[in-house]
């Protein structure tokens, strides 16, 4: 029985939703206990090359904020990131976009004293879906960057447990083929004020 291409378009972008509900938790593991670190100066120095997909300066360093953030990285004015390689205008997708800057991210103490200057963090252990993300065809355009993300971003956090795939093929859409997910130090929430 032959069915017909709404059916398969439909059965895929299901498949694609479905890979994404089951990753949207980012819950903390619940045998780890916190652990001590401290915040770390790490220089990012990004640029992206790929053939699916094509990202605007400012689009691309959208993405990578949120993605720094989701890993962990300090918020506020320590983020200290901007576009890089904008050869077009504002919203026009460039040949070589890229990101530049600094983060602050976390690193365990290991038993170790501090620095006297520096003051320890409570952190713990994370589990964070970098990819899929979003609508099921958008994120199938990601599949470059996530690699590249896996690559070179991922190593400036403290993280283990990487689990990666990819069926990424140039110029190609795989619906549910990429995936990444990592454990990652994140600092420790403060419980929420009682009303």
């Amino acid at each position: 029985m032959e069915l017909c291409h709404s059916t398969v378009v439909r059965r895929a972008l299901l498949a694609g939703i479905a890979l994404l509900c089951l990753g949207i938790s980012n819950a903390a593991s619940a045998d780890d206990a916190p652990v001590q670190a401290m915040w770390a100066t790490k220089k990012l120095n990004f640029t992206f090359m790929g053939f699916t997909a094509r990202y605007s300066c400012d689009g691309l360093l959208d993405k990578v904020r949120k993605i720094l953030l989701d890993l962990g990285a300090r918020p506020g004015p320590d983020l200290k990131v901007g576009p890089t390689g904008c050869d077009r205008g504002f919203g026009t997708p460039s040949r070589f976009p890229g990101v530049a800057g600094t983060v602050q991210v976390l690193v365990p103490l290991d038993d170790k004293a501090p620095p006297p200057e520096t003051q320890p963090v409570n952190a713990q252990w994370q589990s964070v879906v970098i990819a899929p993300r979003g609508e099921p065809l958008n994120a199938a355009g990601d599949c470059e960057l996530t690699e590249q993300i896996k690559q070179r971003i991922l190593p400036l956090f403290t993280s283990r447990n990487v689990e990666y795939s990819s069926t990424c093929i140039p110029y190609q859409l795989q619906v549910g083929g990429t995936r990444l997910k990592a454990e990652v130090l994140r600092a420790e929430q403060p419980p929420p004020k009682a009303p």
